[in-house]
């Protein structure tokens, strides 16, 4: 007999009544998660998740700070450098949990030549563990930072369009100078969609953990897959120009979110370890409050960080409330419902099934008898 026993179907409805109950309803029905906090004239430009500590840590534009946020909209100076010269902002951060380490890259514009330079500090002791010089040939503007499975970090340099690697010991050299940076951008694209990204470069980046990192170029949407042992790099081949993209992240699942201030988050996946890319969906984001970061966060989820940083660049506007939202897919949300609601059919069919096994096997039985 294919039942092998009369338990299985009721554990079957048990489990198909939970799903029903449990199933659909949290996916479409959740609530976006909305974390809104206070802290004067912060203005963060970038943050990371902390998967230890369960928190968000931010960097700060306007003062040597790097600020912890949980997931109630509690604030505090998670770490402050007063060493650091008086006119640096903290942009990009990165978590490196094997080593227990955040890394945050250091950047003024106001000196000549400009400050560049990638901080590491110990999680647990919060104490600057090294500062590393980042070498400069032009104006260079430090960006972002990722962080591979040994330690080593890549800078992207946003002035210059190259990239730079700081080894886990703090040891600095110019990593990444592919042509094709410079190559892309003397590509004109719409006037109206560069004008507010002309002068940016490589911005964003993050790291795969199978050998590589994907960095997005804000003047010309353009996606590169580059080497993380030899710096070689191929542009992602694209259904359209990420224009204005200012922050990616990468999720267990293979798909990346990228972010634009003044547009949207663009939702991208590969079949092919990017060699080729789709832009899958398009999520609506609040461009009156600036994102200029995204993180994947607990349970996989996606926020972004609304820091008004163009605010912040003008000056101390005195303002005190921020934001981080977590931002979700429809489109991704309807599938799952799809295929919970295709579960449950095969579920009840297997159950109508049994059924007529069980009603043969009676008009079997009755004859016998």
């Amino acid at each position: 007999m294919l039942i092998s026993s009369p338990k299985q179907p009721f554990l079957l409805v048990t489990i198909l009544i939970t799903i029903l109950l449990l199933g659909p309803g949290p996916i479409l029905a959740r609530n976006a998660h909305v974390i809104n906090f206070r802290s004067p004239n912060l203005y963060p430009e970038s943050l990371t998740w902390d998967p230890r500590a369960q928190h968000f840590l931010l960097g700060s534009l306007r003062q040597r700070i790097i600020a912890a946020v949980s997931d109630a909209g509690v604030v505090e100076t998670f770490i402050s450098d007063t060493d650091l010269p008086a006119d640096v902002a903290f942009l990009g951060l990165a978590v490196d949990s094997p080593r227990n380490r955040l890394l945050a890259v250091v950047h003024s514009s106001y000196s000549l030549p400009p400050f560049n330079a990638l901080a590491a500090y110990d999680l647990r002791s919060r104490r600057r563990l090294f500062l590393s010089s980042l070498p400069s040939e032009e104006i260079d503007a430090a960006n972002d930072v990722a962080v591979d499975h040994r330690g080593n970090a890549f800078v992207t340099n946003s002035g210059g369009n190259f990239i730079w690697k700081v080894t886990a010991d703090g040891s600095a050299s110019i990593f990444s100078t592919s042509p094709m940076y410079k190559t892309a951008t003397e590509i004109p694209a719409n006037d109206n969609d560069t004008a507010p990204h002309g002068s940016l470069g490589l911005n964003g980046i993050a790291y795969v953990s199978k050998g590589y990192l994907l960095v997005v170029q804000s003047s010309t949407g353009k996606v590169f897959k580059v080497d993380a042992v030899d710096g070689t790099a191929r542009k992602v081949l694209l259904n359209e120009d990420l224009v204005g993209a200012d922050d990616i992240a990468v999720r267990k699942d293979g798909a990346a979110a990228v972010v634009s201030p003044l547009k949207e988050l663009w939702l991208v996946k590969s079949i092919d370890s990017w060699a080729e890319g789709t832009v899958y969906d398009n999520v609506e984001v609040n461009v009156r409050r600036f994102p200029t970061s995204v993180v994947v966060g607990d349970k996989e989820r996606v926020y972004v960080l609304y820091g008004h940083l163009d605010e912040g660049r003008m000056g101390d506007s005195g303002r005190e409330s921020f934001g981080i939202a977590e931002l979700r897919s429809k489109k991704e949300g309807q599938d799952e419902s799809i295929w919970i609601f295709v579960l449950i059919g095969i579920g009840l069919a297997y159950f109508c099934f049994w059924r007529f096994q069980m009603g043969q096997l009676v008009k079997k039985m009755d004859k016998i008898n």
